[in-house]
């Protein structure tokens, strides 16, 4: 059978991109997101049929997340690739934050890709698959009261964590993090920075395939791209 990938957060932007991008290679791809409408939009104008499943639910929940897991390998019977896309910044910085808006970050930013991993492991020990988790150039680097660049260095060190307990069983882990992308990621921060160069989403999800798509016993851990002219 086809591969099986399962991708949160996966109705728009990186997530989405790389949806149509794996079934373009003849993937099932499962994906979740918390907007009922923008699944249905994604699901029409991916033109997939059954090789498509949109699971609507709350990445930071246990209870969504569990039965987002199990609805896929219900229905397709197992789980190859799991892709932790789904993620969000708040603008201004942690002074201007308010606290409820932290959490809710935080939540799904660490938390959502902890219950993730914690919920697939079993079914990628037996597929020998791979764990992708979208990082960011901001979990490389600090500026100033960024605790959306916090929760990025949390989602990095998961990874190298998770590499940790399970390379022993052939499973991959790897971290894509991108640095400026034209997604609607940016719509909550006034949009992509001025005159900054930007990568597509599409760009992202090659190098979200070509991760998955190594062969067996190669296992390529982390990758940072930047579009060429971002400094920092």
């Amino acid at each position: 059978m086809e591969p099986v990938t399962l991708i949160t957060g996966g109705s728009t932007g990186i997530g989405a991109a790389t949806a149509r991008a794996l079934l373009k290679q003849g993937h099932h791809v499962a994906v979740t997101g918390r907007d009922t409408q923008k699944l249905a939009a994604f699901a029409a104008s991916a033109g997939a049929g059954e090789r498509l499943l949109t699971i609507t639910g709350d990445t930071s929940d246990e209870h969504d997340v569990a039965s987002a897991v199990r609805r896929v390998v219900d229905v397709w019977g197992r789980l190859d690739n799991v892709i932790a896309n789904a993620g969000f910044s708040l603008p201004g910085n942690l002074e201007s934050h308010a606290p409820e808006d932290m959490r809710a970050m935080v939540l799904t930013n660490v938390l959502g890709p902890a219950l993730l991993v914690r919920e697939t492991l079993p079914h990628l020990r037996e597929s020998k698959g791979r764990i992708v988790i979208i990082g960011s150039v901001a979990g490389v680097r600090n500026t100033p009261g960024n605790l959306y660049s916090v929760t990025k260095w949390a989602a990095h060190a998961l990874a190298e964590n998770t590499r940790l307990l399970v390379g022993k069983d052939g499973v991959g882990v790897t971290v894509v993090a991108p640095g400026v992308v034209d997604t609607p990621f940016w719509n909550e921060r006034g949009g992509t920075p001025d005159a900054s160069p930007v990568m597509t989403p599409e760009q992202i999800a090659n190098t979200i395939a070509f991760a998955i798509n190594q062969p067996v016993g190669v296992d390529i851990n982390h990758i940072t791209m930047r579009p060429t002219g971002q400094l920092g």
